[in-house]
């Protein structure tokens, strides 16, 4: 087989680039907008739900050890993502790094992998993000029928409404446009980082240090299993490289959003885990959904829990708006390339957006959220996302050796070593993930295989790109 037919064939970066030159996104966004992406997407169901569930679980006290482990995974993983994005300013995150760097079955892979993260996640934070909706409208006396609220099979339930509506609501902004997505967003943010600052404000006065004892009730290993849980609080950063199309100027601004949002959220997460078992025993968190409203009702802060609900409700919100984009631009960046169907490529003259990419996922995730009982299904965000994170470190390595005379803008220090371990450390957060986390992946990629042999191959752009070439 040669080469330019090799279902390892690179993209060559001039060509990447190349197709975006007058016929790409519109670029809107600098490096507060994307930091506030970042922070849009990391902030919200993570650090108001997942804490809970990990402290009583999994990690105890040992929680805020979790986070800085998985803290410091990140910022290996962020620094290769921030070399890649300010040298490949392209739609698309870890698959376009993939097809310049690995080849298009490695492409292919990962970006059928990001498709089934940003799409199951976007389902089940919003299904999180009804039941928050539901709670604040009963406190206020509204009450909505069960069979409105709940998936088929649980309790009495028919239609998860108001996950419809929401979904419903974000699909419109981002047919809108990405400036206006994203100037909600940065209100959005900033609402629940005020949130998330006043309960450490108020919660610090309330913690009993006892509670911090045992700091390790599951041993050490705890802390990486907690780690393998609460990676979905991580997940977001990532997701301001799906936008480094749309960014004004993203050799500099990528590398500012990717690691300002990493640092910000991994040191409120530190110590909202500390202030939360602190303010009480880890065991009362056990199958608790909202676990930061719970401690300050605890110790009888009935409004600041009033609150922390409002928060949680704008946090989940901001975070549906930045991983739906996401999934319509990797959609959109695969469907370009010929993988999947082009009509998935097509932009909107009027609003610079790739509607029908943004139509195909809003429904999909409307029809899950609305009537499937996502379970343990929302583990695969966890394992699709450090799926991506190993190509991305893979990546920067491999384009070091293979193209050295590219400009990089910024440079990853330390090549190979923290690339490597970056790798490392997802290897064991995935080795630390459920069985079936894995087996569900397994066939998701098998169906991505029979995708990509059966239409993908066939339709990719490389082979009109091959054509030219053997003409010339």
């Amino acid at each position: 087989m040669s080469s330019n037919q090799s279902i390892f064939r690179t993209k060559s970066l001039e060509a990447m680039i190349g197709q975006t030159q007058g016929k790409g996104l519109k670029k809107v966004l600098g490096a507060f907008e994307l930091t506030m992406l970042g922070i849009g997407a990391i902030i919200g169901t993570g650090i108001f739900v997942l804490t809970g569930v990990a402290a009583a679980d999994y990690a105890g006290p040992g929680l805020m050890l979790s986070f800085i482990f998985c803290g410091i995974t990140c910022a290996f993983v962020a620094l290769c993502y921030a070399e890649l994005a300010a040298m490949i300013p392209v739609a698309g995150s870890a698959y376009t790094f993939g097809y310049v760097g690995l080849g298009e079955l490695w492409a292919w892979i990962i970006g059928w992998d990001l498709i089934l993260e940003y799409v199951v996640a976007v389902a089940a934070v919003a299904v999180g993000w009804s039941g928050y909706i539901v709670m604040l409208l009963s406190s206020a006396g509204i009450h909505i029928p069960d069979a409105l609220t709940n998936a088929p099979g649980q309790k009495g339930g028919i239609v998860n409404l108001p996950s419809i509506l929401i979904l419903f609501v974000i699909t419109l902004l981002l047919i809108k446009g990405v400036s206006e997505s994203a100037k909600l967003n940065n209100v959005l943010v900033i609402v629940k980082l005020a949130v998330v600052i006043l309960f450490i404000v108020v919660g610090a006065g309330h913690v009993q240090p006892a509670n911090w004892n045992p700091f390790l009730p599951y041993g050490v290993g705890g802390i990486f299993k907690g780690a393998a849980i609460i990676f979905f609080a991580y997940l977001g950063f990532d997701a301001v490289t799906t936008a480094a199309e749309e960014v004004k100027n993203p050799q500099r601004d990528l590398p500012i959003g990717i690691l300002a949002s990493l640092g910000v959220c991994t040191v409120l997460y530190i110590v909202v885990s500390g202030i939360l078992t602190g303010m009480v025993p880890y065991q009362n968190f056990h199958n608790n959904a909202a676990p930061v409203a719970y401690a300050l009702q605890q110790v009888g802060i009935n409004w600041g829990s009033a609150l922390v609900s409002v928060g949680a409700v704008t946090g989940i919100s901001s975070v549906l708006l930045v991983m739906a984009f996401g999934a319509t631009r990797v959609l959109f960046s695969l469907s370009r390339d010929g993988l999947l169907p082009k009509v998935f490529a097509e932009i909107d003259p009027k609003f610079g957006t790739p509607v029908k990419s943004t139509v195909l996922v809003g429904a999909v995730t409307m029809i899950l959220s609305g009537f499937v009982q996502i379970g343990r299904l929302a583990e695969m965000t966890n394992i699709g996302t450090l799926a991506a994170f190993c190509v991305v470190c893979v990546s920067v390595v491999v384009l070091r050796k293979k193209r050295p005379d590219v400009k990089r803008p910024f440079l990853c220090p330390a090549v190979p070593a923290v690339p490597i371990i970056g790798l490392i450390f997802c290897l064991y957060l995935i080795y630390e993930l459920p069985n079936f986390t894995k087996m569900v992946f397994v066939i998701w990629l098998l169906v991505g295989f029979v995708i990509y042999f059966g239409y993908g191959r066939k339709h990719s752009a490389m082979n009109f790109e091959d054509e030219s070439k053997a003409k010339a």
